[in-house]
């Protein structure tokens, strides 16, 4: 068999850039190539190359690249002839048992077309790494195959009147402008304009390949292109003789192969200032224009991401540059909430009567132990809740589920910009492989698929759907667990908030109950963190279970269960202290109590929602701290230790001369999900920002300064730390647009349920305008508010206290005199009354403002979130008519340039007809 092994006679080029890399745009086309043939038909040690690990080249070629050749000399970026680049490399153990695979395999790669070398490791001589080149016939074959869009004219657009005026404004405006301070955000002149962002693009063919813009073969198709195509290619190779038995997916998951990678542009780092001396790849200009630390605040460069990385991590990365651009407003309303809190608090009524209640005799908190205590004891919580639990708290509730929809809205529209600027507009996935997975278990029976028409495996619909009810069970089983760590935690809270009130240290003994959550939030991370690791294993076992067809059925089917468990796992504390904690406790003298023993946990006498701030606030500081650490300290820590191996081994100067396989071989394998943890830590953090963002307004700022750190972790991992990944395209964030727009759902009634029942305002509300100074009055202030502590306590007779529960430290020692009556936090009559302990008139006013207010807030803002969805189009109209107009322009180049193409061959055809008329006598 022969292989049809073809490439440039110089594609020693280690860019694919146009500048300030390498002048490109005026070069000529190089239309001769050289072809060889006549390759090795097994897979032996034929093609290991015993040579040099670095490019060494030719004479400079007419296209004067000398410049960019010196630059990849010794940069392992291609074959040991210095020819071929280096496209895609593959990497096995000699020890490995599955030679027969990889000798067909590779075998039919040569087949195909691609140019391979093999090169043994210099750290480990049982590694193999395999590097493989696509020529340019292969390289036009599959991009035309994959209609891979290529650009092939230049933009001109049509100015309107008003632009033209525009301009001329803008014109006679420049002089002022010298005036203004620069654009800090925005990078100067260090990133290269993109010359295909500019150009008209079409689908590659190889008929009208006259048509697209080649001013060098070399870098026509960009490195992340070449990628995909050589990956694309070995998706669909055989490895046995079958019509199943094809894909490299399956031969790095039997172990024939240890990796597949495509390589990094040479090192990200350089002696050289990049201002003064250009980048020396694409990878150094990556590092200091985006993942190095002095330009955290600077924009993104997603034109560079997307080209480098692909469009799925663009599309990532734009994503989080534009969450994290839209919570500046809402960090700055949250904190200008929070600022409110402190300059109307010397204001408060409410705070002060708490200060000033040195009378008021608090009932325990707990059994035995926890003592009487004055109400004035708590002015210090009184005085924090009053900081988050203000006048402007239901303000900051409407305005973040406004803003969660207003973010969600402009995403789609920012969506459509970069898929229309990144030619996705057109874009549809391929028809997706099945699973072998699927394959191997329904491969006794077929149907045939109306797509393809080629007969597949087919799974009956009642196997289908009992899996599902299985791995729904199992769902459930889960959040049942989840449930019980909750009901544990509520179980320590009880027991421990006597332990605190009984401790020798006076200043844990006072503050027994903020001591009792304190450690009870820790204790919950630490189990969130422990149930996270069973979580995927539990989802991998139940994904698999029900067996997907596809990749991206799996991938759908396991990114919601792990949502689901996480979200569960890290909220399940919070609703119970929003929505449980001190509902149901009961009153003095008459308690609910566990397996009739402990007393269920009451609120501060300052109110529930500090509890709630304390979680937040605990759960959210220390999970992302964690995450961070896990992101960029683990890869890390992991890759220092090997550099610190093998400088031992072979020396520093040995290791920076190792090629570039050697080096990105020694780097971390991207997450084996992929994009899935990036996304997941995110979306949490969205649900901890909306959900209970009325109990913690400072939970906006809190996400803004980690986003600001997240992205610069996140481009330092993937260009410093991270083997290269594939590149792939993606026209959106997939499944994870759904969960959001769930997550802002659940936001607006979370909150409304947070401020009708947690918070006091809606008890305060009904004192000022039914029952304060001010009742009648229409109107409501801090004067209204007179009296309304003492209102809002019951009574409590202390002879009436359960054996079970009095205390045992007696009230003379404390305050001079025997404690006959209590308060606490209720809307009950009194030991006197008719009805003793019953609710009184207020509490069923309060309750009924309660469920009128979450009827009110869910309705109005549900309305304001629908009005403005409907009016912010997911298209901007000027895309809309750019796209039109450019779908119009594209015909008619087209069949300009059809025409033109014809008239040519017809001129050149009555021209040789003359000619050969004139031959003959």
């Amino acid at each position: 068999m022969e292989e049809a092994l073809s490439g440039p006679p110089d594609s020693s080029s280690t860019l694919d850039e146009s500048p300030p890399f390498v002048a490109v745009k005026d070069a000529k086309i190089l239309l001769e190539w050289s072809e060889g043939s006549g390759g090795p038909l097994k897979d032996d040690d034929s093609l290991l190359n015993p040579g040099t690990h670095s490019c060494t080249l030719d004479e400079p070629s007419s296209l004067d690249l000398a410049s960019e050749a010196g630059k990849s000399k010794s940069s392992g970026l291609c074959f040991s002839d210095g020819k071929c680049r280096i496209d895609y490399v593959l990497v096995y153990k000699k020890s490995s048992p599955q030679l027969e695979k990889r000798e067909v395999f590779e075998r039919n790669i040569r087949a195909e077309g691609l140019q391979m070398e093999k090169e043994s490791s210099i750290t480990n001589g049982d590694v193999i790494f395999v590097k493989l080149h696509a020529p340019w016939e292969v390289l036009c074959r599959y991009a035309e195959i994959m209609n891979i869009r290529m650009p092939f004219r230049r933009k001109f657009y049509y100015l309107h009147r008003r632009h033209r005026f525009m301009t001329r404004l803008e014109k006679k405006m420049s002089k002022f402008r010298g005036w203004l301070p620069r654009k800090l955000m925005k990078f100067d002149d260090t990133i290269p304009d993109l010359e295909e962002n500019e150009s008209f693009t079409a689908p590659f063919s190889r008929q009208r390949i006259h048509h697209f813009i080649i001013h060098n073969k070399d870098t026509f198709f960009s490195n992340a292109t070449r990628t995909r195509i050589v990956h694309h290619i070995l998706q669909r190779v055989k490895y046995e003789e079958g019509k199943n038995k094809i894909g490299l997916n399956r031969l790095l998951g039997n172990n024939s192969y240890e990796g597949a990678f495509p390589l990094h542009e040479g090192s990200y780092r350089s002696k050289n200032s990049i201002r003064t001396h250009g980048a020396e790849n694409q990878r150094h200009l990556l590092y200091e224009c985006w993942a190095w630390w002095g330009v955290w605040y600077k924009y993104q460069p997603l034109d560079l991401i997307r080209r480098y990385f692909g469009e799925k991590i663009g599309l990532y990365f734009a994503w989080l540059g534009w969450y994290t651009g839209m919570l500046f407003p809402a960090a700055i309303v949250g904190l200008m909430v929070f600022l409110y809190g402190v300059f109307t608090l010397e204001h408060c009524q409410v705070s002060k009567e708490v200060c000033q209640a040195n009378d008021i005799i608090m009932c325990p908190l707990c059994d035995h132990y926890c003592p009487y205590m004055r109400l004035s004891d708590s002015c210090i919580y009184a005085k924090v809740t009053h900081l988050f639990d203000n006048g402007a708290t239901v303000f900051f509730a409407v305005f973040m589920a406004v803003w969660a929809t207003v973010f969600l809205e402009f995403w789609k529209r920012r969506r459509a910009v970069l898929a229309y600027d990144w030619d996705l507009v057109d874009w549809e996935e391929d028809e997706e492989d099945i699973r072998p997975q699927f394959e191997a278990k329904y491969s006794k029976k077929e149907r045939m698929n109306p797509i393809s028409g080629k007969p597949e495996p087919y799974q009956a619909f009642t196997d289908k759907y009992s899996r599902l009810i299985v791995s729904a069970s199992g769902i459930f089983f889960m959040i049942l667990v989840v449930i019980a760590a909750v009901f544990g935690i509520v179980i320590y809270r009880v027991v421990t908030v006597s332990t605190f009130a009984a401790f020798d240290w006076a200043l844990i003994r006072n503050n027994s109950q903020v001591a009792t959550t304190g450690t009870a939030v820790c204790i919950n991370f630490c189990i969130i963190m422990l149930l996270n690791v069973l979580y995927e294993k539990v989802a991998l076992l139940l994904t698999n279970l029900e067996q997907p067809r596809t990749e991206s059925e799996w991938e759908n089917s396991f990114t919601l269960k792990m949502f689901l468990f996480q979200f569960v796992n890290l909220n399940s504390s919070t609703f119970y202290i929003a929505f449980f904690l001190g509902r149901f406790t009961g009153r003095p003298g008459a308690y609910i109590r566990l397996i009739n023993r402990w007393k269920l946990e009451e609120c501060h006498p300052s109110g529930c929602l500090i509890d709630l701030f304390m979680q937040m606030g605990i759960i959210m500081v220390l999970k992302q701290t964690w995450n961070n650490f896990m992101e960029l300290g683990y890869p890390l820590i992991v890759n220092w230790w090997t550099r610190r191996r093998l400088r031992r081994e072979f020396g520093k100067k040995a290791m920076d001369a190792f090629p570039q396989w050697e080096k990105d071989y020694n780097l971390q394998p991207m997450n084996t999900y992929g994009l899935f943890e990036e996304y997941l830590e995110m979306i949490l953090q969205f649900g901890f920002t909306t959900i209970f963002v009325a109990a913690f307004p400072l939970a906006p700022l809190l996400a803004l300064l980690n986003n600001i750190i997240e992205i610069r972790l996140d481009a330092f991992k993937f260009v410093t730390q991270w083997r290269r990944p594939l590149p792939s395209q993606d026209k959106d964030i997939g499944i994870w647009y759904g969960i959001l727009e769930g997550i802002g759902i659940l936001s607006v009634i979370s909150n409304a349920f947070v401020i009708a029942i947690t918070s006091d305002f809606i008890p305060r509300l009904v004192y000022a305008y039914k029952y304060g100074p001010c009742a009648g009055q229409g109107r409501a202030g801090e004067r209204c508010m007179m009296g309304y502590v003492n209102a809002s306590l019951s009574i409590f007779q202390v002879s009436d206290f359960e054996s079970k529960s009095q205390p045992r430290t007696n009230g003379s020692e404390l305050f001079g005199e025997p404690v006959r009556y209590c308060r606490y936090r209720d809307y009950r009559e009194d030991h006197n009354s008719e009805e003793p302990y019953s609710y009184t008139l207020q509490f069923w006013h309060v309750l009924a403002a309660r469920l009128a207010f979450i009827i009110v807030f869910e309705h109005m803002v549900f309305t304001i979130k629908n009005l403005i969805a409907y009016l912010i189009p997911g298209l901007p109209k000027n895309l809309r008519d750019r796209m039109r107009r450019e779908k119009y322009l594209i015909q008619e180049i087209m069949y300009e340039a059809e025409l033109e193409r014809l008239q040519k061959e017809k001129n050149e055809k009555k021209k040789n007809d003359r000619v050969h008329h004139n031959e003959w006598p």
